[in-house]
């Protein structure tokens, strides 16, 4: 048993924690705009005879309601000679096209990326925190190709970012 352990931690290059997901602070102001916006929408659903769309704006309030002032669990990444573990999952390599290494300190921004060979899994984004990401590239590209053409994050982030989603 202790074999294997050894094993397992020699096939680690790197280690790091990252939040289970973004959380933002806002503001009443974004709780003000955000119940306008839901309450013209539901108005807006009534006169077209479009039922569904006031049930998924209660179920979106009712997870933001949830998760208000939850702080979100810490995530423990693996970068290993195999694949990548998050958290309990683990991803091989083979299951990635390729990965993208996103750094621009003057925005505070340092992620990793990984798209999936299957179109329907999403993208996977890290947080490299205190990574070095110079040191993660070099071992990343030992096993995947490397997406040259990504060097801002995501426009879904951005957005997300912006509107504190």
């Amino acid at each position: 048993m202790e074999n294997k352990q050894e094993n397992i931690e020699e096939e680690i290059f790197a280690s790091w924690e990252v939040p289970e997901y973004n959380s933002h602070q806002r503001d009443s102001r974004w709780y003000i705009i955000a119940i306008s916006l839901s309450t013209a929408l539901s108005i807006y659903s009534f006169f077209t005879s479009n039922f569904l769309l006031p049930v998924i704006i209660i179920i979106v309030a009712f997870i933001f309601i949830m998760q208000h002032g939850q702080e979100p669990e810490k995530v423990i990444i693996h970068l290993g000679n195999e694949g990548i573990t998050i958290g309990q999952k683990f991803y091989d390599y083979d299951e990635f096209k390729h990965f993208a290494v996103v750094y621009k300190p003057k925005f505070d921004n340092k992620n990793l990326y990984f798209e999936f060979n299957n179109v329907l899994k999403t993208r996977i984004s890290i947080p490299l925190e205190d990574m070095n990401p110079v040191e993660i590239r070099n071992h990343l590209l030992k096993f995947l190709d490397e997406d040259l053409e990504r060097t801002d994050i995501p426009l879904s982030e951005s957005l997300s970012k912006m509107l504190k989603l």
